[in-house]
């Protein structure tokens, strides 16, 4: 979904999860026509987690943060059910996080859409979804509209009494087109939980993508910035899988040297370690690099890279696949460059992505992973030309990536 975008609902039962790479506090607002809420009580929310028609479900293991809504149960009063997160760390903004919206059939776990808010960055909370009565049928919203001043600024906006009191709501437009800059750290917030911080922030550097899916209905093809929850039957990928990049020299060129790396990294963007041909094997084994290909000829894939999902230690975060030119080529001289994931047990295709377009640069980030709070873990197409002619020039754009 887009913001604004709307479809009918086809069940009665829809849980709205909210995964994001860190710990999210979701919430649920029952409001009437005018936009308030009646009391108190139609704040659904951890430390109040049941409301007439509406149910909130902490994280917990594989499982993300959620709000259910039984449309059948919701009073005739209530006209929507707005969904709003916010960052659980004090004074954090969604600056460099890309929280996502996948609404399901609450009883058979289907999936009947997904909403990625693009372009995020000073917000410190947002209402993500709204799923709403019209005409007597129900339907369900993305929304994406971002606050400044944290979730008691909703709260209070929609009508909430909270302990401490806030500033009114403060939508803050998408900002700019981002510049290339790391996230400010943020600055300690005022005392309490609904305090609302005034924290500076970067925005993202890269756009949010525009949409997830799973692996459940087969191979996936991304296009730049797409996401795919590495997730099939409702559980997250834990078995070792292999990444197969690959290319070809440009009609009329000659042979060229290009190297496949993945470079691990922490939570706070901080390189754990790197994979590549002058080192074939980090953190244990969990991630194994195939050797050097010198010339890119030959079909299928020139150099690999296998990860054990289930070996992999909790301080890695987030992994970035990238391909370098250590002669100085330029990829305009690469023809069918593209990462592919595979299941590296069956050798069954999972996830592909075919790099489209080329810059005169000597390297280009091809995808990265991400494991989200709830423990599954994203991989994101990125296709992003930088310059580069070994891993250690890759470390500061790759983490910029993430």
């Amino acid at each position: 979904m887009t913001p604004g975008s709307n479809i009918p609902l086809s069940v009665a039962r829809v849980t709205v999860d909210v995964t994001a790479p860190v710990r999210l506090d979701v919430s649920g607002l029952l409001l009437t026509a005018d936009g308030k809420v009646r009391s108190d009580d139609d704040f659904v929310f951890y430390n109040q987690p049941g409301g007439p028609g509406v149910t909130h479900r902490a994280a917990s293991g594989g499982t993300p943060d959620s709000i259910t809504v039984d449309t059948g149960a919701v009073p005739a009063e209530i006209d929507k059910i707005v969904v709003t997160a916010s960052p659980d760390a004090a004074g954090a903004t969604f600056a460099g996080t890309e929280p996502t919206a996948t609404v399901r059939s609450a009883d058979d776990g289907s999936v009947l859409a997904t909403f990625t808010p693009p372009r995020l960055g000073s917000e410190t909370a947002l209402v993500i979804v709204e799923v709403y009565r019209r005409a007597g049928a129900w339907k369900v919203r993305a929304v994406g509209q971002g606050y400044a001043n944290g979730l008691a600024g909703i709260a209070t906006d929609f009508g909430v009494s909270v302990e401490e009191p806030a500033a009114p709501a403060q939508p803050v437009a998408p900002p700019p087109a981002p510049p290339v800059a790391p996230p400010v750290p943020a600055q300690a917030p005022p005392a309490g939980r609904w305090g609302a911080p005034a924290a500076p922030a970067a925005p993202p550097v890269f756009p949010a993508a525009p949409g997830k899916v799973n692996l459940d209905k087969g191979r996936v093809s991304l296009q730049k910035n797409q996401t795919v929850s590495l997730v099939k039957g409702g559980r997250p990928l834990t078995q070792s899988v292999r990444m197969g990049l690959g290319w070809e020299p440009a009609y009329g060129s000659r042979a060229i040297d290009l190297d496949a790396s993945v470079i691990a990294y922490g939570p706070d963007r901080n390189m754990i370690d790197a994979c590549y041909f002058g080192k074939l094997q980090i953190l244990n084994g969990a991630i194994q690099h195939s050797g050097d290909n010198l010339t890119g000829e030959g079909s299928g894939d020139d150099e690999s890279i296998t990860v054990h999902m289930d070996g992999l230690p909790p301080e890695v975060t987030g992994l970035v696949f990238t391909v370098s030119s250590f002669n100085g080529q330029k990829f305009t001289q690469v023809a069918k460059a593209y990462c592919r994931l595979l299941d590296a047990r069956t050798g069954e295709e999972l996830v592909r992505f075919d790099l489209t377009g080329a810059e005169p640069k000597t390297g280009v980030l091809m995808c990265k992973f991400v494991r989200q709070f709830s423990g599954e873990w994203e991989m994101t197409a990125l296709g992003e030309y930088v310059k580069s002619k070994t891993v250690r020039d890759l470390v500061k754009p790759a983490a910029l990536a993430l």
